[in-house]
């Protein structure tokens, strides 16, 4: 086995059975990995120099066909269901066996990384892949230790992805040829059928979301920054929300666009790198992202290039998921250490195409829980096939695929948290207004941004407020610099009949859902479910 770069040998690759492959490269550099994504015919360059790679059947996430081993370690610690489905060690057992051989006489790339900007709970991650372009995406996504430390590094997870591996459903205890298979208790995971480069990056996140809250550092599906005072806000939302966007300002640090942690050294960032949505991405409306996509070092997904390699961020007959993944030091403000104070505030974004809810609320801590155990968003019309009006998503802890234990764990931890530091909660919706989708209009971003400084910066506690009468939470009546028609939805329809409608509807949404957590909250909490007051009245 020939071997090239910086690594540990005592830890080579023949310390888990991947000794017959014919060639490593370990922790090459982003120069060395462009080279070798072209030439083995990966991916080509754009006339900015980023690198462009399409992914094939797979452009998103395989959540189906994730699994995690369900041992004695695990067996009382995850929430299992649809997002955490079981596989029997034996089946992993076998799978890892069949991948191994798979791998006999390949060329591999390794890279040795950090998740976990805090080094009291950082997680050394050594990440395996049959593509060049893997290793730099995932080079760009999570922490580059300084190559002096290479020679002792230590993994405490190890992630092996072949993409030209197919899984045997009968063999390996799985759903079809595409697999993620989870092993919490050894530190392992094997990724094959699918060349979607996020699924690396999920699983590091997955792995973070079991061990932390052990610790007492509550994971996050979140991004953050952080004002000249010291004055840290995370982002919670699903995608298409505005997380990265809204956090994207250049009159804030950034700390990260995705996945953090809290605990008692404050915030910190998981990953060393973005993964931001090209789709329609222009100078304009995102200048920083726009600029750190069209670079030398980035890794851009499914973008259609035309004849003169010029990306068309517009275009999306490849997929609507056109990704790029860039370093964090390509955006201008980001943060160089991924660490930030306490936070004080929060802000839960959702995308209300029912057009019900108001731009911006204040929530008192139960309600904050309620939200993000709901984790609501909404599809709009159109976007899949037979979807003829917004249809309501709930994705429990804005990120529910990747949260190995019950919801309510992980509830309660950010309710404590909460209350500890006195943070303030937001809900910002950056939906629709004036109707539903169809007939409302797309919620003004210069209105977001400008409700969202006005909640960061404090002078937002000082207005005005009413209680909503479907959900409950405090809604600003004026604020300056907003027209004060929106801050109120009902007067924003033309059918007030029709708007009283759409908003039962939510309302019933949002309580059958939450019923699956009822057992697992509070009084408080439960009573904090919309429709409460307006029973009531």
């Amino acid at each position: 086995m020939e071997e090239f770069g910086l690594h540990n040998p005592s830890k080579g690759l023949a310390a888990i059975g991947l000794g017959g492959v014919s060639r490593v490269y370990y922790n090459s550099s982003e120069v060395e990995l462009y080279e070798e994504a072209i030439r083995r015919g990966e991916a080509d360059l754009t006339i900015d120099g980023a690198l462009r790679a399409v992914t094939g059947q797979h452009t998103g996430r395989s959540p189906k066909d994730k699994f995690i081993v369900r041992d004695a370690g695990t067996e009382k610690r995850v929430w299992w269901g649809a997002d955490n489905k079981p596989m029997k060690p034996e089946h992993f057992e076998v799978l890892k066996k069949d991948m191994l051989a798979h791998a006999a006489g390949k060329t591999l790339f390794v890279q040795d990384l950090v998740g976990g900007a805090d080094a009291e709970y950082a997680l050394p991650t050594r990440v395996v892949s049959e593509f060049a372009w893997h290793a730099l995406f995932i080079r760009n996504l999570l922490i580059r230790p300084d190559r002096s430390t290479l020679e002792s590094f230590e993994e405490k997870l190890t992630i092996i992805n072949l993409p030209s591996f197919k899984a045997d459903p009968a063999r390996h205890g799985c759903r079809t040829e595409t697999v993620i298979a989870c092993d919490f208790t050894n530190g392992l995971i094997l990724v094959g059928g699918t060349s979607y480069a996020g699924e690396n990056k999920k699983s590091v996140f997955s792995v973070l979301n079991y061990f932390l809250p052990e610790e007492g550092v509550m994971p996050m599906h979140c991004s953050a920054n952080v004002g000249p005072d010291g004055d840290t806000a995370l982002f919670f939302g699903l995608s298409g929300t505005g997380k990265t966007t809204l956090s994207a300002d250049p009159k804030r640090t950034l700390i990260g666009d995705d996945e953090h942690g809290w605990g008692k050294n404050g915030v910190f960032n998981f990953e060393g790198g973005c993964y931001a949505k090209a789709i329609n991405l222009s100078a304009e409306a995102e200048p920083e992202i726009y600029a750190a996509t069209r670079r030398f070092g980035t890794v851009i997904e499914n973008v259609v290039l035309d004849q003169n390699r010029v990306p068309d961020f517009n275009d999306d007959s490849l997929t609507e998921n056109t990704r790029s993944a860039y370093p964090l030091h390509f955006i201008p403000n980001a943060s160089k250490t991924g660490m930030a104070p306490q936070p004080k505030s929060i802000i839960m974004l959702t995308a209300d195409a029912f057009g019900v809810m108001p731009p911006i609320a204040k929530l008192t801590p139960e309600q904050a829980m309620y939200h993000f155990l709901s984790g609501y968003t909404a599809k709009v019309a159109g976007t899949e096939k037979g979807v003829t009006e917004p249809e309501a998503t709930f994705s429990t802890c804005f990120g529910g695929p990747f949260m190995p234990r019950h919801p309510a764990e992980y509830g309660n931890l950010l309710k404590e948290l909460i209350a500890r530091h006195g943070v303030d909660c937001w809900l910002v919706n950056t939906g629709w207004t004036g109707g539903a989708y169809g007939v409302g209009r797309r919620m003004p971003i210069k209105a977001t941004r400008a409700l969202l400084s006005a909640a960061l910066d404090g002078s937002l506690k000082n207005v005005e407020f009413r209680t909503d009468p479907n959900f409950g939470f405090a809604v600003p009546v004026a604020v300056e610099g907003v027209d004060n028609a929106i801050l109120d939805p009902r007067s924003t329809w033309a059918d007030g009949a029709a708007f009283d409608a759409y908003a039962k509807k939510l309302v019933s949404m949002f309580i059958q859902n939450f019923g699956q957590y009822e057992d697992h909250v509070d009084s408080k909490v439960r009573s904090a479910a919309p429709g409460i007051l307006a029973a009531a009245e």
